[in-house]
């Protein structure tokens, strides 16, 4: 990777002559919840911080990464062993206190880079109230929303967003180690009232995982390759460097 600044892995004078230039700090933002039999579970918190370093690097010197929040709004998988869920109020609590620390340094500008679907309302939430509260920019995206249009040419199935053809060729190219090759699976579909609750319905509201889909998958990851998480995440990662220097 090329020059990126990095927090983690900077001393402080490191850090210090860093903030002469940078002009808004990237939180990646994950969870930490079942994947399905093919995926570990600390995936989506490995996927935003990679995508958060890889837009750092692009948005260098301007940018730094912080640490990753690797867990998240995960309450509908609870059910499936390993799961561990923070209450929408945990993870707002956190990014004030990150923004807090930061502002403190000169940072006013943030960008919560996210990779769980299930945070996107708390955020909603967190940019309403902390950036008047604390007198900062808050922005937040999902990790590769914005390249929906390569994700609706080269993803074949009709339900996907978990454990699927998307999201395991885009662990495939940016941390294959998440994968498990050889347990790969389709989602194991079952009807319930959850179809009528999905985004796009005209109404909704919560459910459990296992209601939509015993093996806590969806999709068919059997389809997904490392060519199409390249697609994706470079598209991706393109026009959320233009958007982020539109903002600075």
């Amino acid at each position: 990777m090329s020059n990126a600044y990095i927090l983690t892995q900077m001393t402080w004078p490191e850090v210090e002559e860093a903030l002469k230039t940078v002009k808004i700090a990237i939180i990646p933002l994950g969870a930490h919840e079942q994947h399905g039999p093919h995926m570990v579970e600390s995936c989506d918190a490995v996927l935003a911080e990679e995508m958060g370093k890889r837009l750092a690097a692009k948005l260098y010197p301007q940018a730094l990464v912080t640490p990753t929040i690797n867990m998240g709004v995960s309450p509908h998988h609870l059910h499936f062993p390993g799961t561990i869920s923070l209450e929408p109020s945990t993870v707002i609590a956190i990014l004030r206190d990150m923004i807090k620390s930061l502002k403190s340094q000169g940072i006013d500008k943030f960008l919560v880079i996210n990779s769980h679907g299930g945070n996107q309302a708390t955020l909603g939430v967190a940019a309403d109230t902390l950036t008047a509260e604390l007198g900062v920019s808050l922005f937040y995206a999902k990790t590769t929303a914005s390249a929906k249009d390569v994700m609706d040419r080269r993803i074949t199935s009709k339900l996907y967003g978990h454990s699927c053809d998307r999201e395991v060729s885009e662990a495939m190219y940016l941390a294959p180690h998440l994968v498990r090759t050889e347990l790969l699976e389709k989602g194991d579909i079952q009807e319930g009232r959850w179809r009528k609750l999905r985004p796009g319905s005209p109404i909704q509201g919560f459910y459990y995982y296992e209601e939509m889909t015993r093996n806590g998958c969806i999709g068919d990851a059997t389809q997904a390759s490392r060519e199409i998480g390249e697609e994706i995440v470079e598209t991706a990662l393109d026009r959320l460097t233009q958007a982020v220097r539109d903002m600075i």
